[in-house]
């Protein structure tokens, strides 16, 4: 075998090994060069994390960061932020029928299991007996008088007993379900 056969003969081997090593198949991606980085370890919630300092795979949420769409609440849970925010807050949306359906829709995953389905109190955690302390009355003579600030700050921090739901909803659909108490369960 010549020089010439032999270089014809290695450009053949080196298009082959090219054209092989390429696999046009979406399922198969070729050769891997580097498998930690097509298979990254995976780490569980609360397993160890060699990757941080503290050695826990859940972190915190960084200080001084908000979530998307999250506005920071500048009330407390106290008797005074209750007064002010009642005074200072008013509802953004307009009480379409939309609106208030949707706050139907929330106030039913939300507040329904305590405050029941007609506000009174008698939802059914209370009325089985698990939960002893009565919930409070949304169609109280004190709750008819309360503004749609003060029921809109106490679905955000919570009051009493009642934890806060800030963190589990949106700004807007706190305001849906303040929306539908004050225009359907109080008014019927």
């Amino acid at each position: 075998m010549n020089l010439k056969n032999g270089i014809k003969l290695l450009v053949i081997l080196i298009v082959a090994i090219a054209f092989s090593s390429c696999d046009h198949n979406r399922n198969n991606p070729g050769w891997q060069y580097f498998d930690d980085m097509v298979k990254s370890p995976a780490y569980e919630s609360y397993t160890p994390n060699p990757n941080f300092e503290d050695g826990k795979t859940m972190q915190g949420t960084i200080e001084g960061t908000i979530p998307r769409d999250m506005i920071p609440y500048p009330y407390g849970k106290t008797d005074s932020d209750r007064a002010v925010a009642g005074q200072t807050l008013q509802n953004p949306l307009t009480a379409i029928p939309e609106t208030i359906a949707r706050g139907k829709e929330l106030y039913g995953i939300y507040c329904l299991q305590c405050h029941g389905e007609n506000g009174d109190g008698k939802g059914p955690l209370y009325t089985s007996k698990k939960y002893p302390y009565p919930p409070a009355s949304l169609i109280s003579e004190k709750m008819l008088a309360a503004p749609e600030g003060e029921i809109y700050h106490v679905i955000t921090v919570g009051w009493g007993v009642m934890g806060e739901h800030g963190s589990m909803l949106l700004p807007k659909d706190r305001w849906k379900i303040t929306s539908y108490i004050e225009n359907e369960l109080q008014k019927n």
